[in-house]
């Protein structure tokens, strides 16, 4: 007998190439089984759902508290059914133990951080006020990044930078070259954050690496991936035959309907959809990571694909195998979803409107082999 049952949902497991009506049964905080006729202690109906890996979002903001721009991660994985949050670099060498002791490690649910080089982390970041923190060289300690991601090194994935102008201003690319030395100094991967120019999209994606990590990468005009005709640019293609990372990092300013639509016809997919969703994006138009995933349904995506892009895809990202599956064994993480039908509208970052006739919405959340919500 398991622990927990889920009982005739449609599950969707890219990693095992499952996508069929059939129960998923978790034991001892892990997935136990995938098959027919599982019985359970504890046993949920979710027939008409669809029952996923836990949802990963590679893009947040959730040092809630402790910078301008952080947002409460717990209510975002009710609401959008996420059970592992990827921070992109709130905290710094500075802050970062007050973010580990008084959110990450309290969490209820897993938030796995990249620790930004700047020494306060991200601020300056709201409606009010906004200070890029690339943008002076006082802040940009290696040593102390290097010692702070060494003595967190069991949560820490990376290191995050953030370039261009409206974060790095005169500093340009710098910042993101003491970045690289950084990570290379430790033996980590990069995420890399790229606004309006400078610096430009090929100064940045020439010193990525294999693993790194390019967010905000479908963005708009300028800075954009693919040609005003449509084509996908040279040096995005070189990047991603080397092994750099695509992840979308939707946020307030970095995705636009127009360059999304000229990659996928391109067959460029993302390897991950993220939401950056932090105090200026949670309202709109980012909202959340499955919003999100639902614009890449509008735009053809089928289903498979979307759930892969951020479960699978997004585990490999953050070289977390046991994540993004429901492999017997792995971690007994899982989110259950309704795609809906009717007329919905969404937003591109630059105010493009499209109408869709699918949206998935959030219907559960297994966390560590239990039924976490809703109540």
């Amino acid at each position: 007998m398991h622990d927990l049952v889920l009982k005739g949902g449609r599950v969707v497991d890219p990693s095992q190439g499952i996508d069929r009506v059939t129960d998923v049964a978790f034991s001892g905080g892990k997935v136990a089984a995938v098959g027919d006729g599982l019985q359970g202690k504890d046993t949920r109906d979710v027939r008409g759902r669809i029952v996923s890996p836990g949802l990963i979002d590679l893009h947040t903001h959730v040092y809630w508290g402790g910078t301008s721009l952080g947002v409460a991660a717990e209510p975002l994985a009710r609401s959008g059914a996420v059970t592992t949050f990827v921070d992109a670099g709130s905290a710094g060498p500075g802050n970062f133990h007050g973010f580990r002791a008084h959110v990450i490690e309290p969490s209820p649910v897993r938030i796995l951080p990249y620790l930004n080089l700047s020494y306060p982390g991200i601020f300056a970041f709201s409606q009010q006020v906004m200070v890029g923190e690339s943008a002076d060289l006082r802040l940009l300690d290696a040593r102390e990044c290097a010692r702070v991601a060494e003595e967190n090194r069991d949560l820490v994935l990376g290191i995050k930078v953030r370039v261009g102008r409206g974060t790095s201003n005169e500093l340009g690319n710098m910042p993101l070259e003491v970045a690289l030395e950084v990570a290379e100094e430790i033996g980590m991967p990069i995420m890399a954050h790229l606004d309006n120019p400078p610096p430009s999209r090929k100064d940045v994606l020439k010193l990525l690496r294999p693993g790194d990590i390019l967010t905000h990468c479908f963005r708009p005009f300028p800075n954009a991936p693919a040609t005003a005709d449509g084509r996908v640019r040279e040096e995005v293609l070189e990047a991603r035959a080397r092994g750099v990372i695509f992840d979308i990092g939707h946020g307030g300013g970095s995705f636009g309907f127009k360059t999304t639509r000229a990659m996928l016809a391109n067959g460029f997919l993302p390897d991950v959809i993220s939401s950056d969703v932090h105090i200026l994006s949670i309202n709109g138009p980012a909202f959340d990571l499955l919003t999100t995933m639902s614009k890449f349904l509008v735009l053809g995506l089928d289903l498979p694909t979307v759930i892969r892009l951020a479960t699978l895809n997004a585990a490999s990202a953050i070289r977390k195998p046991g994540l993004g599956t429901l492999k017997p064994g792995s971690v007994g993480d899982a989110s259950i979803l309704e795609l809906r039908d009717g007329s919905f509208e969404y937003l591109d970052v630059i105010g493009e409107k499209v109408v869709g006739k699918q949206r998935l919405l959030a219907a559960g959340v297994v966390v560590g082999g239990k039924w976490w919500h809703p109540a």
